[in-house]
């Protein structure tokens, strides 16, 4: 969706399981700019009070009326844009035993609701709660290129870190007259079977918008120049064929 959040924008919002609503805002009230700091410029911060149409996910209870602040983009026209009635999906947390009151997991987790955003929305959230959802990826480990039998084949290996301490790994095969192809591996078999992850995927999600620009030095363990300025390549290959993490918000 060119003008809409892109898959990137909705898995950022959708991690660590929050709880995920549709709601129609009933009432809003601009908060005076002296009680709200940190709005963005060219946002003002409001006072909603909604009520629930729809639970997506979540196991806290949430109320029939919710009140919570978000900050919204201001209209051409420089004013807050006319969201009474409209309906809404909300990024939230709920506060224990405050089930009407709850907290946007960012001050801008509002997003305007449509079937065609939900139906987007819904397989991502079912991709992160299912038990083999791809960890969240922290930073690279070590990183190897090896020479193969033939002149000008190789293989590089990149092992990450995650949170969960995952085994996951990227190789790069290099055979001669062949395109050079890569795979990830999330589990601790790593062989030539890995395929690279289909985009718009949380697998492809987890490496794009967590990877680093560039190889860090420390991680390179090839010891002669031209293995560890293969293993660079190799990781700057792996980035260009994962392409940008495209966010809107």
């Amino acid at each position: 969706m060119a003008n809409g959040p892109t898959y990137a924008d909705l898995a950022a919002l959708a991690d660590g399981n929050p709880t995920i609503l549709r709601a129609q805002i009933r009432r809003i009230a601009e908060v005076p700019p002296e009680r709200a700091p940190g709005v963005a410029a060219n946002h003002r911060r409001l006072y909603v009070e909604a009520r629930t149409e729809a639970l997506l996910s979540g196991r806290s209870p949430v109320g029939e009326n919710l009140k919570y602040l978000v900050d919204v983009p201001l209209n051409a026209k420089g004013r807050v844009p006319k969201l009474k009635k409209s309906q809404v999906l909300l990024f939230a947390r709920t506060a224990p035993g405050r089930a009407d009151e709850i907290q946007l997991v960012n001050p801008t987790a509002q997003l305007a609701w449509s079937p065609e955003l939900e139906a987007r929305l819904r397989p991502i959230v079912a991709a992160m709660l299912a038990p083999d959802a791809p960890p969240r990826v922290t930073s690279i480990r070590d990183a190897l290129s090896v020479d193969g039998n033939l002149v000008g084949e190789s293989e590089t290996q990149f092992f990450l870190n995650t949170e969960e301490d995952g085994p996951v790994s990227l190789s790069v095969l290099r055979r001669p007259n062949m395109a050079p192809r890569w795979g990830v591996s999330w589990t601790e078999i790593v062989d030539q079977s890995a395929r690279a992850p289909q985009p718009a995927t949380l697998e492809w999600y987890r490496l794009a918008c967590s990877l680093p620009a560039e190889l860090p030095g420390q991680a390179n363990l090839s010891r002669d120049p031209a293995s560890r300025a293969r293993a660079a390549q190799d990781y700057a290959f792996v980035l260009d064929q994962l392409g940008e993490c495209r966010r809107t918000r």
